[in-house]
């Protein structure tokens, strides 16, 4: 199985707290005004990449791990495998970008794997009138980042105020 990669940037601290792996996949038809990636939005774009291939990177790195892009819910089955490679073999910490809102995946039965194997998930898309600088770990303020496992079992949106 392979996934459609833009980038990989080893080491980013903007992406989730700490030092983390990001990987960033090609496809998204949100086109966000303002978005900082347009070049994502192709899903022909980056290149193809094995889980294995991206596995090693995370590995050798030793960070947790940010899903981004373009959008990963659009690539959701091979991310979604992906995923559970990262929590099985290497047991990290997943986040996960989306223009998408929890309810929208929440309500998409082929979303549910990849969601099942995110630790936490920063949804909504990015609305450029809502911008602000002084957030941490998302862009506007429409946009929330959600516990996906407490928001699962709670079956209502549990909203992360702690970043580990």
């Amino acid at each position: 199985m392979t996934l459609q990669v833009i980038d990989i940037s080893e080491g980013t601290s903007v992406d989730g707290p700490g030092l983390r792996t990001s990987i960033y996949f090609a496809g998204c038809t949100h086109h966000c005004n303002g978005c900082h990636n347009p070049q994502s939005w192709d899903a022909a774009a980056g290149k193809p990449m094995s889980i294995d291939e991206i596995i090693k990177v995370i590995d050798y790195n030793d960070f947790n791990v940010t899903f981004s892009g373009g959008d990963p819910f659009f690539q959701a089955d091979a991310v979604a495998e992906l995923a559970k490679a990262i929590k099985e073999r290497l047991g990290k910490n997943i986040w996960c970008y989306t223009g998408f809102t929890w309810e929208q995946l929440m309500h998409t039965p082929s979303y549910l794997p990849l969601l099942e194997q995110i630790d936490v998930l920063v949804d909504s898309p990015f609305v450029l009138e809502k911008r602000n600088i002084e957030l941490l770990f998302r862009g506007s303020d429409n946009q929330r980042i959600i516990d996906v496992k407490k928001s699962i079992a709670k079956h209502e949106i549990v909203e992360l105020t702690q970043y580990y």
